[in-house]
């Protein structure tokens, strides 16, 4: 490819489009100091990974190509057999453990991994992957409205059962929502199958909603649209320093979370750049920029704390999580979610 060439293709592989960004154009082209990387995480932090990368790295120029979890994962599913990017940063675990079963992921121990919590690091030698950060799940609880009705705060799951909620809760749709399979998932393997699923034919009694945001429950409850909202306790923290009248609860009985992770694809042509770009993916000033927004972070000692939350409380009631169970069992878990409780999803957005 002549210089002039190579300028032209870098110059419109990458463009921006809203909040996202998309690739206009294929890397299949092997290029010396060129990588493609899918990101399943918000494009404000994309651009913030971007510039610092390109600080740290400025011989490598990366084409970063964002979007939801369930849109990535989808996209590489279907160049499974031909992949377009060189590596992939912020899936979930469910997902990376689903791709990594069908060889998607090139072996590679990065540099570090040895620093990591345990439960971030992959069993395989060399590892397949890495993990980054991840969030839990928690209970935002309106206090104002909560007092107004003569409701009381609740402090384990099974106190959601009770009929005086319902109609005040909302939760995560699981087949949209990370958080809300995570929270499916934590009941599972807490409660065992078959009384999870009698819990969440219960839950759904005193359910006035199932949104398609993570998010969106915890935003409900601030503005007082509803009493309680399951969501994660990052949200809920961000909301109450903005003066919204919530309280963060952990319930007793623990907590699902879920991990972000990354890896490089099986297939790249530029295999050493892919591995300068994982091994800064875990260094402490990557993980530092991942604590300023997630629960919990691949180094614990980095987190930050989280006003208004009890932090250390959230750590301890994280389950021990089995992401390799949850992921084969994901596809089933869900349809049969959706075939019981869909009709209380929120219509989804055109």
């Amino acid at each position: 490819m002549k210089s002039s060439q190579r300028r032209t293709f870098r110059n419109s592989i990458l463009g921006f489009l809203g909040s996202g960004f998309i690739l206009s154009a294929s890397s299949s082209i092997a290029i010396s100091g060129e990588l493609t990387v899918y990101a399943a995480i918000d494009a404000d932090k994309v651009k913030n990974l971007a510039e610092m990368f390109k600080a740290d790295h400025p011989d490598i120029k990366v084409n970063w190509v964002r979007d939801s979890t369930g849109i990535i994962h989808s996209r590489m599913m279907a160049e499974k057999d031909n992949p377009r990017a060189d590596a992939v940063i912020g899936m979930a675990a469910t997902s990376m453990l689903t791709m990594d079963s069908l060889g998607m992921f090139l072996p590679y121990t990065p540099k570090g991994v040895e620093n990591l919590d345990k439960k971030y690091r992959d069993t395989q030698q060399p590892n397949h992957w890495v993990g980054l950060y991840g969030w839990a799940g928690a209970i935002c609880f309106n206090t104002v409205e909560a007092k107004k009705r003569g409701l009381p705060a609740p402090k384990s799951w099974e106190d959601l059962l009770n009929p005086i909620y319902k109609g005040q809760i909302t939760m995560p749709n699981p087949a949209s929502s990370g958080t809300g399979f995570l929270d499916v998932s934590a009941w599972i393997q807490i409660m065992g199958e078959e009384a999870a699923w009698s819990y969440m034919d219960k839950l759904h009694e005193n359910i006035a909603s199932y949104t398609h945001s993570g998010s969106k429950p915890c935003n409900q409850a601030a503005a007082g649209e509803y009493v309680v909202g399951v969501s994660w306790p990052y949200r809920g923290s961000k909301l109450k320093q903005k003066g919204a009248p919530i309280e963060v609860i952990v319930p007793s009985e623990g907590i699902g979370w879920e991990m972000q992770a990354a890896a490089i694809m099986n297939g790249t042509k530029n295999i050493e750049d892919a591995k300068t770009f994982l091994d800064w993916s875990i260094s402490d000033k990557t993980l530092e920029f991942y604590s300023k927004t997630a629960s919990v972070v691949a180094k614990p000692e980095l987190a930050k704390p989280m006003p208004g939350v009890d932090s250390k409380r959230v750590m301890e009631a994280m389950i021990t999580q089995d992401f390799g169970a949850m992921a084969v069992k994901k596809d089933a878990i869900v349809s049969k979610w959706r075939s019981r409780y869909e009709a209380k999803s929120e219509p989804k957005k055109k």
